[in-house]
Formats: structure tokens, C-alpha cells, sequence
């Protein structure tokens, strides 16, 4: 397989994400500024709820964070739980350049979670 092919495939993946939010209602569950029901502490930087009529690893809706710069899929992040034994995708939507760092941040500060962005 040649680097063009592969390209394509790259760019099937991210269409079929656009897609999945297009068809998707968006709630956000947890509003930029407010604190994390388990661990008040823990304020969000950017908003982040969950694609409804979908279902991700913990049987709930996909995760997002939704940014501030309109409604484009432009990274994921792709997380390892160590006290949850699993792992996920989160899909951003929106993110401005500061706004993909704060949910990098944020998925990287707890010793049992790690994540990588992917950038689209």
C-alpha cells in the first residue's frame, strides 16, 4: 500500500467521524468552568459532554470536548485508563490551539491516565 492510499483511507476515517457527530445530537453534560461531579477539584477548561445515539467503551455516548471554534472534527484523543482497565476515544470538535492543549492537560495529569492527540 502507497503512501496515496493510505491518505485516502486517512481521509475516509475522518469523513466518517464528521458523519457520526453530524447525525449525532451533541449534549454537553459538563459545561466549560464547572467542576467534575466525583472530583470537585477538577474544573473543565473546555466543554465536554457525549454524541447522543452512540456508544463508546463504558456503554454510554462517544465523548467530546467542543470547542469554540464551530463544529469540524479536528482531533482525538485516544486515552489509557490503568484504574479502569480500559481505554477510549474522544473526539474534538472545534478545539482552538489552546483549547487541544487544556484537554491534552487534561487527560495527562493523573498517573493512572495517559492520552495522545491526534490531530486530523
Amino acid at each position: 500500500m502507497d503512501d496515496n492510499s493510505l491518505h485516502a483511507f486517512d481521509e475516509e476515517f475522518w469523513g466518517a467521524l464528521e458523519r457520526l457527530v453530524q447525525r449525532s445530537e451533541i449534549v454537553i453534560d459538563r459545561p466549560k468552568g464547572t467542576a467534575h461531579p466525583k472530583f470537585p477539584d477538577f474544573i473543565y477548561e473546555v466543554d465536554y459532554g457525549y454524541l447522543t445515539h452512540t456508544k463508546s467503551m463504558d456503554g454510554e455516548g462517544i465523548d467530546i470536548w467542543l470547542g469554540t471554534q464551530g463544529r469540524s472534527v479536528d482531533a482525538l484523543m485516544c486515552i489509557v485508563d490503568l484504574m479502569k482497565g480500559d481505554s477510549e476515544i474522544k473526539i474534538l470538535i472545534g478545539c482552538s490551539e489552546d483549547e487541544k492543549k487544556a484537554v491534552y492537560r487534561t487527560h495527562n495529569t493523573k498517573p493512572n491516565m495517559r492520552g495522545i492527540l491526534i490531530r486530523r
